[in-house]
């Protein structure tokens, strides 16, 4: 975590990702998020805090000994403010996702993040308070298969002898 009320995270593991903003059963359409999942020291520590904090079950059929899972909502917002950084990295380097491109990671094969999210104090009119994280930078690196690397490379020897 940083001391600028911002966390950072890194080599986290995502899931729930919606950087579509399709509607479900669970998100109201156009809303784009995904959920970090926390170890469990952070997750107590963030909900004194006050972030909005929830718990996975354990699996119906896992083991015996397997813990509720700990995770927090991310949101990315496009429509108000500053939008987030979002880079994907491959064997190419490192390419800037828009609004329209990020959709991308909801079927990417993730092999790592680093994300920073700022707070966003938030009262309710019944007094309720908490507060909710908003997307400020995201990095991804995804596994590439055989042919993208072979396309890649194949590209770049192309630009190679320009």
């Amino acid at each position: 975590m940083s001391d600028s009320n911002n966390v950072v995270m890194e080599n986290v593991k995502i899931i729930f990702r919606n950087f579509a903003g399709k509607e479900t059963d669970f998100n109201p359409e156009g809303a784009r998020n995904f959920c970090v999942l926390l170890d469990d020291e952070i997750a107590h520590v963030m909900t004194e805090d006050g972030w909005n904090i929830k718990w996975l079950e354990p699996r119906e059929g896992a083991d015996e000994g397997e813990k509720p899972q700990a995770y927090i909502q991310v949101k990315a917002k496009y429509d108000k403010g500053r939008p987030p950084k979002v880079v994907l990295i491959t064997s190419r380097g490192q390419t800037n996702l828009g609004e329209k491109e990020v959709e991308m990671l909801d079927f990417a094969d993730i092999v790592n993040v680093d994300l920073i999210f700022r707070p966003y104090h938030w009262t309710m009119r019944d007094g309720r308070t908490g507060i909710s994280a908003y997307l400020q930078s995201l990095y991804v690196t995804i596994e590439e298969d055989e042919l993208e690397r072979k396309y890649a490379e194949q590209q770049e020897a192309a630009q190679d002898v320009q």
